[in-house]
């Protein structure tokens, strides 16, 4: 029931944000915001299969690869909006880090997938986490972005050593389905109080 209790909050903020992000796009058509919009929208979609499928669909390739998109999508829209000297090679960067893990998931290519998934979410969660600190122009409080970031890097990064068979230093399998929901709740909001400090 707590499960589903903090799914249901983390997907209302996800819907919220969705809707957010689309107003803002429609006002100005800046790619960033359909970056934005994707990363929540999967967020979105995740929330919903979790709740009706239960936390075991977690084990699925195919769920780690489509999850993959949402540090990606967000930190894709953090380079796009606040980095642009960088943006092109870190569009490259998430396109190739999100077929590499389809790829090695989906194939089952286990030695090549404990390279690409803690790799490629790592990196984007640290875009998350240290991008708003230093994003010139930013509003303040938009460092609630980076808190974001570093709960979804926690997360992702222990969700990926689980689906290893490994550990992540104190992150047990059991530890993690624990905090697994109250994270994506606390992540969620973290992103929504920074974003909406941009008005």
């Amino acid at each position: 029931m707590k499960d589903i209790i903090f799914l249901l909050l983390t997907g209302l903020i996800a819907a919220y944000l969705c809707w957010y992000f689309w107003q803002r796009y429609n006002l100005n058509k800046a790619p960033h915001n359909i970056y934005y919009l994707m990363g929540f929208a999967v967020l979105l979609v995740s929330g919903l299969l979790l709740i009706f499928l239960g936390l075991g669909i977690l084990s699925s390739p195919y769920v780690l690869t489509v999850a993959s998109l949402i540090p990606l999508g967000i930190s894709m829209g953090l380079a796009e909006e606040y980095f642009p000297a960088w943006k092109k090679y870190f569009k490259w960067f998430a396109v190739i880090g999100f077929l590499a893990i389809a790829v090695t998931s989906i194939g089952g290519m286990d030695t090549l997938k404990k390279i690409a998934v803690p790799l490629f979410h790592g990196v984007a969660g640290l875009v998350i986490f240290i991008g708003p600190f230093v994003a010139k122009g930013a509003p303040k409080g938009f460092w609630w972005v980076g808190i974001g970031g570093v709960l979804i890097g926690l997360g992702g990064i222990a969700l990926a050593f689980i689906s290893l068979g490994k550990q992540l230093l104190f992150f047990s399998p059991t530890f993690v389905m624990l905090i697994l929901t109250p994270l994506l709740f606390l992540m969620t909001g973290a992103f929504a109080l920074g974003f909406a400090k941009k008005g």
